[in-house]
């Protein structure tokens, strides 16, 4: 589903409570700290250094060093009970930030881009308040800011370092700031959200010769054409049409000449799906479609296909208890997105693996205040309300979660 941000929602700030929207200063201003000063992945010891230091200062729990700098802190309520756990990403990108704003980016080429600095933020926030209430909930709350979203994944690792055991997690929520959703509004669907990454390279083998005497060579740029376009019937003709999925070819180079024929062609892509039954499927199709050509022609080739992440699937009970707890947060019916998805991927999938959980959008753009910019534009920015609105949402989903009723 497509969605064009033309307007704000309106935002009823009374249905934040008190002591959160008396936070909300303190969560801008972490943000822009942690904006200030962006790290790429498995980078971030500035940012997880501030990280610890506030949950020094607040007396949490906590553990550092996992996953090289991942840090995950433990709330423990007045009352036992069950374990949920919220996860924060918290690395940046390679990108130039070109906002004219008190808080840029000091590190040269380095940006947040994409809202991890805002989800930081809301879970220091939720850490804090959680801390101050723990005669509101029951159990055991761990929240794991994670690094290396963007790449090459930190999530994985850090389930390998046992962040899901003692205590055992029995489920697990996060959320993503999202611009592709106005302020006001939160998208939340059970089933698949976000979709499997996978990439490939591949190299074709032929054999060069002179732009005038085709006859003596074997093309690899005609075969690496013909690769490109054959690839496409791998949506259009093998996926069922009901299932979503995308075949990309992002790179394509040959060639030093123009009167010679390359003798290699290298080309790369990314895969796309939602469905986790397409990936055996999508990954034959490629190798025979590009080895049928090759040997068509005569050429010879060598292929390097992986997974980044595989789809991103919420268990239907968690997402409805967020999206109940979001509804009580947002105006309702319109303030809640049912059916948001998106092809972008996300390595929160790793945890949704593992046990029962939701990743949700928490709609931030406000094209009123130029605040609109995609997700890793050099101009990216999102409105701040939608800081207090996450730890809302974060504390009410332990409050409900970790009741002495069921979800």
């Amino acid at each position: 589903m497509v969605f064009t941000v033309t307007e704000a929602q309106s935002v009823d700030l009374t249905r934040i409570r008190v002591e959160i929207r008396n936070l909300q200063s303190r969560l801008v201003e972490w943000r822009r700290k942690l904006h200030q000063k962006p790290e790429l992945g498995f980078q971030e010891q500035l940012t997880a250094e501030f990280i610890q230091q506030k949950l020094q200062e607040w007396q949490i729990p906590h553990r550092t060093g996992i996953a090289k700098t991942g840090i995950v802190a433990t709330i423990v309520s007045n009352s036992p009970g069950k374990v949920l756990a919220i996860r924060a990403d918290m690395d940046a990108l390679p990108i130039q930030e070109a906002n004219e704003v008190s808080y840029r980016s000091q590190h040269d080429g380095k940006m947040h881009a994409c809202g991890h600095d805002g989800h930081t933020a809301i879970a220091l926030g939720t850490a804090y308040y959680l801390s101050q209430h723990k005669d509101n909930w029951n159990g055991i709350v761990k929240i794991i800011f994670q690094p290396a979203e963007e790449g090459p994944g930190g999530a994985k690792p850090m389930i390998e370092a046992g962040v899901l055991h003692n205590p055992e997690v029995d489920a697990i929520i996060g959320l993503h700031l999202f611009n592709n959703l106005p302020l006001g509004k939160v998208g939340v669907r059970a089933g698949a959200l976000m979709a499997a990454v996978e990439c490939f390279r591949c190299q074709i083998l032929g054999k060069g010769g002179h732009g005038a005497m085709p006859d003596q060579t074997v093309d690899s740029i005609v075969v690496a054409s013909q690769i490109v376009n054959a690839l496409q019937t791998i949506v259009s003709r093998n996926v069922r049409p009901l299932d979503a999925a995308v075949v990309t070819v992002g790179e394509l180079h040959a060639g030093t000449a123009l009167n010679i024929i390359a003798d290699t062609a290298k080309m790369s892509g990314t895969i796309r799906y939602f469905n986790p039954d397409l990936e055996n499927l999508i990954r034959e199709r490629l190798e025979a479609i590009i080895a049928g050509i090759c040997q068509m022609h005569g050429a010879n080739y060598e292929l390097n296909h992986w997974q980044l992440y595989p789809p991103t699937i919420n268990d239907s009970a968690i997402a409805e208890l967020v999206r109940s707890v979001a509804a009580e947060v947002v105006e309702t019916p319109v303030g809640v997105v049912p059916e948001c998805q998106t092809t972008a991927g996300e390595d929160m999938s790793f945890f949704l693996q593992e046990v029962p959980g939701c990743y949700f959008f928490l709609g931030s753009a406000n094209p009123d205040r130029g605040l609109a910019y995609p997700h890793h534009h050099p101009r990216f920015d999102f409105d701040e309300t939608a800081l207090g609105m996450g730890v809302e949402i974060f504390v009410r989903c332990v409050e409900k979660f970790l009741s002495n009723k069921s979800c």
